[in-house]
């Protein structure tokens, strides 16, 4: 159970979550074209930081788009916060989840094998100057990703061609530990019960950057805050939240 206080000098008081809706969200945002791809924009126009947000597998999920609303409305610093549709209207349906049945195995696959996150990563720093065009009053970059979008954090994060200043992984899929010892930018790791642990500790101790905050929620399922989050589960709902509020934090707090 993840009731232990957070450690690395967390705290939540700067965050202000507004109440998590279970079924029928209501976006805040709108959806815009950048680069070429359909891309969900939400918070204010005068934000001088940017947050690009890497969803799941599973694409624009209820749960995934209230949580770029989170992170736009709920802190003391303003953030525009963007979602581009990497998989061009084509996610990977959730039905095929868990691959428990050899047809969902080869399905998934075959997914991943159209949608490597390197790929992804690669066209990260073209991205973000595509979005700085568009948005100028924007000065700096974060990222966050969610499962195979946590792995896209790790990639672009340990590269030389890295545009972001800061970065979080939520329950990140294939947690290698290689990739922390060249991550030069803040970052923060929230791993749930699914993530291997001895990796996730690893990634930790080769973290060398000037902040960091890695954190395991310990009853929680991958995906609990993307699109696999049972909202109606109060537990869930609650942690959830706290996922959130724990990035706005260290993002506060650590943003350069």
């Amino acid at each position: 159970m993840s009731t232990m206080p957070a450690t690395h000098g967390h705290n939540e008081a700067c965050c202000n979550i507004p109440p998590v809706v279970s079924t029928g969200y209501s976006a805040k945002g709108s959806y815009d074209e950048v680069d070429g791809l359909k891309t969900y924009v939400t918070g204010p126009a005068d934000a001088n930081k940017g947050i690009v947000v890497i969803y799941d597998i599973f694409g624009y999920f209820d749960q995934t788009v209230q949580g770029a609303d989170i992170l736009a409305t709920s802190h003391h610093q303003k953030y525009k916060v963007f979602i581009p549709d990497w998989f061009k209207g084509e996610p990977c349906p959730i039905e095929w989840y868990p691959p428990n049945t050899p047809e969902k195995q080869k399905n998934l696959g075959a997914f991943f094998g159209k949608n490597p996150p390197a790929g992804v990563a690669s066209k990260l720093p073209e991205f973000v100057k595509a979005l700085q065009a568009k948005n100028p009053s924007v000065k700096s970059w974060g990222i966050v990703g969610f499962c195979w979008g946590g792995k896209v954090v790790s990639l672009v994060t340990s590269s030389d061609a890295n545009p972001f200043s800061i970065g979080a992984e939520c329950h990140p899929a294939m947690v290698d530990p290689k990739e922390a010892e060249t991550i030069k930018v803040p970052l923060a790791l929230l791993a749930s019960k699914e993530e291997p642990h001895d990796k996730v500790k690893q990634f930790e101790e080769n973290l060398k950057t000037s902040a960091k905050h890695v954190e395991t929620f310990g009853d929680q399922i991958h995906g609990w805050m993307a699109a696999r989050a049972d909202l109606s589960n109060d537990r869930v709902k609650a942690e959830y939240s706290r996922g959130y509020k724990t990035v706005l934090d260290f993002f506060g707090k650590h943003w350069p």
